[in-house]
């Protein structure tokens, strides 16, 4: 994923709130959000290459995602899928920081990430290329392709605003989706230099990108509010940023997975 906007314990009724664009290659095979076959409590998004996913829930509450760290140039032969940072640590059941911990003696196997995991109570983040893990504190948070809470323009201004669309207490998903559907391109004066060169800064420092190989592929929320009920939503689109259509699971977040239940609510739109 490129932009990852979340609200942890922000918002009384709703503990967790992430809005989130993946930006990726249009070629990349990929399917859309829904429960793993081979791990049926998994509702994710799955990379059909290496078999991982960018951004995904347990039925348990366990959250996960993930950013590539941008960093031209520098890519580590043979390395691991970083999808599998995600998945792991939903199909297991360590607390988040320790999960991170665990996870630093063995990070610089990968190419740059930051990864972000909640283990239905606390959020933790970790990047292998800057810190150590750390527990986040409570807030209006935003990863792009660097640390979190990197000021990036679509990250200050995506906090911003997801606090302003917050305000009334209850998330509505049009105004999330709109969030995060913003086009528009930052004055030069706002770009950072990441070494990909201005004119890539400039496509790149939109929230949602075009681009005919590669640009915004799903926009994903999830939202879990107080009385253990969840939604993800996710909304697809094509090389041009025209809609592909929504999915939509709902699911009472339960510690034992047998007493879990996908809502009759589940369903895909055009």
């Amino acid at each position: 994923m490129c932009l990852i906007l979340i609200a942890h314990q922000a918002v009384p009724d709703y503990p967790l709130v992430v809005a989130a664009n993946r930006d990726e290659f249009h070629r990349r095979a990929t399917s859309v959000a829904g429960y793993w076959a081979d791990a049926p409590e998994i509702l994710a998004g799955r990379d059909l290459e290496a078999g991982g996913t960018w951004m995904g829930v347990h039925r348990n509450g366990r959250f996960a995602a993930l950013t590539n760290y941008r960093e031209p140039g520098v890519a580590l032969p043979g390395a691991p899928s970083r999808g599998e940072l995600v998945s792991n640590f939903l199909r297991g059941r360590q607390p988040a920081l320790a999960y991170l911990e665990q996870l630093a003696g063995t990070a610089n196997r990968y190419n740059g990430f930051t990864l972000l995991v909640h283990d239905g109570e606390n959020l933790a983040c970790y990047c292998n290329r800057e810190g150590a893990p750390q527990v986040v504190a409570a807030g209006i948070h935003g990863l792009s392709n660097r640390v979190l809470d990197t000021p990036w323009p679509k990250v200050a201004a995506g906090r911003r605003e997801l606090q302003e669309r917050l305000a009334g207490g209850r998330p509505r998903t049009e105004a999330l989706f709109e969030l995060l559907d913003d086009r528009l391109v930052a004055p030069d004066r706002e770009l950072p230099d990441t070494g990909v060169g201005l004119e890539r800064e400039r496509t790149l420092s939109a929230r949602f990108i075009l681009g005919a190989e590669y640009g915004t592929r799903c926009s994903t929320l999830l939202l879990s509010d107080r009385w253990g009920h969840a939604r993800l939503i996710e909304r697809s689109y094509d090389s041009t940023g025209e809609s592909l259509g929504d999915v939509h699971y709902e699911f009472d977040i339960e510690r034992t997975s047998a007493s879990a239940r996908l809502s009759s609510n589940t369903r895909r739109t055009p």
